[in-house]
């Protein structure tokens, strides 16, 4: 055959014509990119060369764009591509045209036939062994929490024995039971898709996915409360700390999960460094599983430089067992086992965990907080990142000057490898020195010689992580992380009803709090409020802050203290000093009212000089010595006056009014200080407590009362405010914005001069109100947030100038804008 022949049947490369200049760029960023376009323009873009059509219509890529498109219930129409033309509401007889596949030839692709072959193998014939984690059968709670609780996982047989899940579980009983129940879909993007039980089975029965869907539904026993009569907590994980809320309180707890062979969860830690157990009822999973900080390979930590928050990039299960478990050595191979039915895997707080589904499973799983992890659990919520960080990723989340300043406050013994003494690379060259020492044997149990040296090389001790902690964060007030399972609020209502309800564990209770709430340095507070005042010290009931305010609140016998510490020291002075103002105006009018709010004891200001609490007593006149060296200090201001009254808390709120959180400078040098207030404490309980015993008789006349004591709160004269005060305010008002612009009012008013204070801030906040809502979080759904300018006035004056309109209107818009 000569040249001319060859040359016939040689298949030409259609990459470079097909692509242009877009050939420079592997196949897999190009994917990349069509995923972020609309399904129109991906159709669109299809239709421009032949290798442009073979990407185009690659069934992992209408995957994604279908999911980035739906939001709620969703029915598989066989493949994705149609999945997502019927979302596009695209006439059947296009929809008939795009099934036909045109076929090329001359495009190889090395990433498309990867993800063919994951998309299309089957693991049926997968041999794995039974792996090196520990399997017990008839394990007692002694054993269980002396030799796994929280320190290494367990496979256990016997446990749901008795349980009618162990029967009925199956996908025909339950497509029967609850086909049209719909269940939440666990997926890779932030919208919520759901499907009935009966279209998930058909998407199981036709799908070829590389990570298919698979339930995992936290509110199952809401869908479907008859599966919750099928299975019980298992007598081992009977303990759990979070019981103590209210459903609608506790954070997330168990889940249903469903899903086909190929699926599973990636590499992950579970929430709020909580343990888990898992009970597999049908099929069969693969679990592979490090300790804390050890970090899998394949997983890409992310750390953020600003607040040390870190995130993770990891492949699928799949791929991850496919492309990365191959090339590990056998020492860095995870602990690992193939779960089958009946069987319980305990997951220890803080452990990496993957699990691949070898074929269909059904299961069922509960995270808890026990006396074991609770100390972590409290540590995980504490505000900052870095600690968080330090807690999954090991020295991975921090650099080397961080752990040198560790090392530097740290007494630890120089022999001693569980603590960072050493310099990442020392540490590295020690372990490699330990790996090599030929008399280091396999565990009894089979577990492998590197495992114990895992433990070793980074210790998950709750005083070496403590270290991590941001010591300068007031941990009451600070914003938490927003991926906390729960807020503040609910942490400090959680720590108070176990510390009523768990008298016996209350030294574990406040070594969580310590950690959570700095609750240890608030009671130091309280003692030296208590013994200046000559006031009992707080027994152990009174020991924690109650409520689930933002400011530490302790209700002593006959009287409540309350510490301000909320927006730092200077919005904590004006808090205490309006408070002030406001019980003198009451009597200076002999209000009424009066005789309805709790007396004030006593006031002041708690310092710390030179290691010693002092106190200076504070009435809310005049400034004390301690804050006149502070840079905050009102001007204007007569020994007669509430420099920290009404109108210069507004100044003050107008000025930081539209400012973020880094631009509002806190008082340099002022945080050892706290403005106090003891009031005489007020029997009973508070309406929440109550709502549902009351009588609807006994509700009106208390609606009543209140409507009345609201009237006399009305009724009230606001303080004067004399021309200098007013002058400086209106010049602090012209300050520009924080980004250098002005507000625009060209619209001019006769309005009362008070009210230009109001409006200056109302206006400035309106500036960035739709952040601030996006931090405040739930419950604010998202979709208000966005429409929130809709229901804002552009020009705050014109309101006020109508001023029947005003005492509705402007109410409630300066309501919104100023709560959140």
């Amino acid at each position: 055959m000569d040249n001319s022949q060859l040359q016939a049947f040689q298949i030409r490369d259609r990459r470079p014509d097909a692509l242009g200049n877009l050939k420079v760029l592997p196949d897999e960023l190009v994917c990349a990119i069509l995923e972020n376009l609309t399904p129109r323009d991906v159709a669109r873009l299809s239709c421009v060369s032949s290798v442009m059509y073979i990407l185009c219509n690659e069934e992992p890529l209408w995957m994604s764009l279908c999911l980035n498109k739906v939001n709620g219930p969703l029915e598989y129409e066989g493949s994705w591509k149609k999945t997502t033309l019927h979302l596009e509401n695209v006439p059947d007889e296009y929809k008939e045209r795009c099934g036909k596949q045109l076929h090329f030839d001359g495009f190889n692709s090395l990433f498309l036939y990867r993800r063919f072959y994951r998309c299309n193998i089957t693991l049926r014939e997968f041999s794995f062994d039974v792996g090196n984690v520990e399997r017990k059968k008839g394990l007692s709670s002694e054993e269980f929490f002396s030799q796994y609780d929280g320190t290494k996982p367990v496979l256990l047989s016997g446990l749901a024995d008795d349980w009618p899940a162990r029967n009925t579980w199956t996908i025909d009983q339950l497509s029967m039971k609850y086909g049209d129940k719909a269940f939440k879909i666990s997926q890779r993007s932030s919208r919520k898709v759901s499907m009935k039980f009966k279209d998930y089975v058909s998407y199981m029965n036709f799908q070829h996915d590389e990570d298919p869907l698979y339930i995992f539904d936290e509110k199952f026993g809401e869908t479907a409360p008859g599966l919750l009569k099928d299975y019980c907590v298992p007598h081992l994980f009977l303990e759990d700390f979070f019981e103590v809320l209210d459903r609608e309180q506790r954070p997330p707890f168990r889940w249903l999960i469903i899903g086909p062979e190929r699926s599973g969860a990636s590499w992950h830690v579970d929430p709020a460094l909580t343990s888990a157990w898992n009970t597999l009822l049908y099929g069969r999973k693969r679990w592979a599983l490090y300790p804390p900080g050890r970090v899998p390979m394949g997983v890409t930590v992310h750390v953020n430089e600003e607040d040390g928050d870190i995130n993770i990039d990891t492949p699928s299960s799949l791929q991850w067992w496919l492309d990365f478990y191959p090339l590990l050595a056998d020492e860095d191979k995870p602990i690992e086992c193939t779960q089958l039915p009946g069987e319980t895997i305990f997951v220890p707080s803080g452990w990496w965990h993957c699990v691949l589904n070898l074929e269909t499973t059904i299961a069922v799983t509960q995270n808890f907080a026990n006396s074991k992890n609770f100390e972590y659990v409290c540590l995980d919520m504490a505000p900052g990142y870095r600690h968080k960080g330090i807690c999954r990723a090991g020295f991975l989340a921090v650099d080397e000057d961080i752990l040198r300043d560790v090392e530097k406050n740290a007494v630890n013994h120089e022999d001693d490898l569980s603590y960072p003494d050493l310099t990442r690379k020392e540490k590295r060259v020690r372990i490699q020195k330990l790996r090599e020492d030929p008399e280091q044997e396999t565990t009894t149990h089979g577990d492998s010689k590197i495992y114990e040296l895992w433990r070793r090389d980074f210790s998950y001790d709750i005083k070496f992580l403590g270290i991590f902690l941001d010591k300068e964060k007031d941990h009451y007030s600070s914003l938490w992380s927003p991926g906390n399972s729960i807020g503040q609020r609910e942490m400090r209502e959680w720590l108070s009803k176990l510390w009523i309800g768990k008298t016996g564990i209350r030294e574990l209770i406040w070594k969580g709090a310590c950690l959570a709430l700095n609750a240890d340095k608030w009671f130091n507070c309280l003692a030296e409020i208590c013994a200046f005042h000559n006031l009992p010290l707080p027994t152990d009931d009174e020991k924690l802050p109650v409520g689930t305010g933002s400011n530490p609140v302790y209700l002593l016998a006959d009287q409540a203290v309350k510490i301000f510490v909320e927006g730092g020291l200077e919005a904590s002075m004006y808090g205490l000093g309006t408070e002030l103002e406001f019980y003198s105006m009451l009597h200076k009018v002999n209000s009424p009212l009066k005789t309805h709010v709790p007396e004030i004891l006593a006031s002041g200001v708690l310092y710390l000089e030179n290691g010693t609490y002092k106190i200076v007593p504070w009435d809310g006149k005049g400034v004390p010595n301690v804050i006149g060296k502070c840079n905050f200090i009102p001007v204007n201001c007569k020994e007669d006056d509430f420099p920290f009254g009404l109108w210069a808390k507004k100044q003050y709120e107008c000025i930081k009014a539209g400012m973020s959180i880094n631009e509002q400078t806190n008082s340099a040098g002022c945080t050892q200080i706290w403005p106090f207030i003891i009031t005489k404490r007020c029997k009973g309980k508070i309406f929440a407590e109550l709502r549902e015993r009351l009588s609807s008789e006994d509700t009106l006349n208390l609606a009543c009362f209140l409507g009345e004591q609201l009237r006399n709160l009305h009724l009230l004269p606001y303080p004067s405010i004399n021309k200098s005060t007013f002058s400086d305010i209106k010049q602090k008002m012209e300050l520009p914005f924080a980004n250098g612009s002005t507000e625009d009012t060209p619209y001019k008013s006769d309005i009362p001069a008070e009210w230009e204070i109001f409006i200056r801030t109302l206006s400035r906040k309106k500036r960035n109100i739709k952040s601030r809502l996006t931090n405040w979080g739930d419950p604010i759904p998202e979709t208000l947030i966005q429409k929130v300018h809709e229901y804002i006035p552009d020009d705050f004056r014109k309101l006020v100038d109508s001023y029947q309109v005003f005492t509705t209107s402007f109410f409630i818009v300066s309501q919104l804008l100023i709560l959140f």
